[in-house]
């Protein structure tokens, strides 16, 4: 329950600069954009600094990712902020700050009880090559997204597509200094990366652009600084349970958004041989993040893809990279908000836009596309479902798209005509880089791969129909080693089939049945119709004893 026992024992010295790294570059990124987030939501920015300060301290205790970074994203502030205005609206004795702690305290405690009820696998619905066109889409989302900060110009954003299209109408009023920032930030970070690939470079283009702002007075020529940031430490915020029953289906949603994106994010930037990240464990480190920040004034929290890609970029080996972005959090609610306020949105952007372009993998994609065609079209669905529909559909989208893919191949198992390898008893697909292989004349061996049930019972027949209609055998073997398991509805399909086949002059015979599914052919009138001399312990056995009969004859 508290895996955070487990990576300090394991810790090793020399992930200590990695980790610093990684934790100063995220709080670079993620401190300011969690202000910004407080703000979507109606909220004072402090309560973006409380969220950032106590759901990483939560996570690195209790999470299993050394990668994902905990805080809140653009999706959920939104959503918080419908749920806290809609609050306030019905209710208007109650403060923001009360509504906030409400609502996260309650989505926490719906993400707790998901965890009791083991809702975890409900996240390994989602395939690797959906999750390669999720990351692109969000890649994409994100650095549109960005795009009007580092120009300098103002939009009124409404979903992909259209607030490309208004940035591209807003050039002509786009700010010079801004774009030179911006600029000078990306300059900065692909020199550093180039000349010193283990310096913390974001960290080095930030410290310049603070200092840039201080000494050339960046914010009176026109380039917009993050600005005034309260100092202070969070108080005790109560809940108030007479808003429980109101904010309850904005706090479901929220929690789902939360968990969803936190696991994708999770398993999008684990590392190569990395801790795997175990989904029901997941549920309680982001739900006890929620309760408690909420009790600390701090808004929804969850896994964030632009973080955790900055985070898992900038090379942290552990969640000591999220106790440092907290620590800095802590740092700038007591001692840094001036540094920080000087800081320019361009500069904030350029580092978004930097990582986010390694979402976006056409080599990916193009493995994807050479080994399986049909998951290289699930992975463009996913992504323009994200480019299309935004980030919390196009979650759902990749998640149904996975879930269509298991029944797709679920109901559609693999059919096939196997022949034997000359001067041994190997059987293996018949193929054309293998033309010596051979058969006994009017013997098919067709070999059925996943289980058979009621939804692709008739597509199996369907495929073997095709077989016989070609090779026109008079006994078929249907080689059943690759089948699990055989469902009723499938068995009575099989009964029937075996009679229409029987008239048609064509004789059934199974081999290699595992089993369970033997005992349940034999309980059906297939086991009796069969007998003995149908039914055989292995695919050599059942062609040596069926040929016999045909050579004769």
């Amino acid at each position: 329950m508290i895996p955070a026992r487990a990576w300090l024992a394991n810790y090793q010295r020399d992930w200590l600069a990695a980790d610093v790294a990684a934790g100063l570059t995220a709080a670079a990124v993620v401190i300011p954009k969690a202000m910004a987030y407080a703000t979507i939501a109606g909220l004072p920015v402090e309560v973006g600094l409380y969220t950032a300060f106590i759901a990483p301290l939560v996570y690195a205790l209790l999470g299993t990712s050394a990668n994902l970074s905990v805080t809140t994203t653009t999706t959920i502030a939104i959503l918080a902020a419908a749920a806290i205005g809609d609050a306030a609206a019905t209710n208007p004795a109650t403060t923001l700050l009360t509504a906030t702690a409400t609502l996260s305290v309650l989505v926490g405690l719906m993400l707790l009880t998901a965890r009791v009820l083991r809702l975890g696998f409900l996240a390994s619905f989602i395939s690797d090559p959906v999750l390669a066109g999720f990351k692109a889409g969000i890649g994409c989302v994100i650095i549109v997204d960005q795009l009007p900060k580092v120009l300098g110009v103002h939009i009124d954003k409404s979903g992909f597509l259209y607030d490309l299209y208004a940035t591209v109408i807003a050039l002509p009023n786009a700010s010079l200094a801004t774009m030179i920032v911006a600029g000078a930030t990306i300059g900065c970070l692909v020199l550093v990366k180039k000349l010193w690939p283990r310096a913390p470079a974001p960290v080095i283009a930030v410290g310049g652009a603070i200092a840039a702002s201080f000494l050339f007075g960046l914010e009176a020529a026109g380039v917009s600084v993050v600005g005034f940031i309260p100092a202070g430490m969070p108080s005790l915020s109560m809940p108030d349970r007479n808003l429980l029953l109101g904010m309850w289906p904005a706090a479901a949603g929220i929690a789902l958004m939360s968990f969803t994106e936190s696991i994708a994010a999770a398993r999008s930037f684990r590392s190569q041989g990395g801790r795997h990240v175990a989904s029901n464990q997941e549920l309680v480190a982001i739900g006890m993040g929620n309760v408690l920040g909420g009790f600390f004034g701090a808004m929804p929290s969850g896994g964030g893809t632009t973080q955790t890609a900055v985070n898992s970029v900038a090379g942290a080996r552990s969640q000591l990279s999220g106790i440092i972005l907290a620590m800095i959090a802590l740092a700038t609610m007591l001692f840094l908000a001036p540094l920080i306020a000087k800081m320019p949105h361009a500069t904030l952007a350029a580092v978004v836009i930097v990582y986010s372009v390694g979402l976006i993998s056409p080599a990916e994609m193009k493995a994807i596309l050479q080994v399986r065609a049909l998951e290289f079209r699930w992975a463009l669905c996913a992504f323009f479902g994200v480019i299309l529909l935004g980030t919390l559909k196009g979650i759902i989208v990749a998640v149904l798209l996975s879930m269509l893919s298991i029944v797709y191949q679920a109901n559609n198992p693999m059919v096939y005509e196997v022949r034997r390898k000359p001067g041994t008893n190997t059987f293996r697909p018949r193929a054309p880089e293998h033309p010596q292989d051979d058969m006994p004349p009017g013997l098919l061996v067709a070999r059925v791969v996943g289980r058979i049930y009621f939804a692709n019972v008739q597509n199996v027949a369907q495929h073997l129909r095709a077989l016989v209609e070609a090779e026109h055998p008079q006994v078929l073997i249907l080689d059943c080693s690759a089948i699990p398991d055989l469902e009723y509805t499938a068995l009575v399909g099989m009964v029937e089939w075996e009679a229409s086949a029987r008239k048609q002059g064509l004789r059934l015979v199974l081999a290699a049945l595992n089993p369970a599914a033997l005992e349940a052919v034999q309980r059906t009138t297939l086991g009796a119709t069969l007998g003995r001399s149908g039914l055989f312990a292995t695919v050599e056995v059942a062609v040596d004893q069926c040929s016999q009969p045909l050579a004769v004859g």
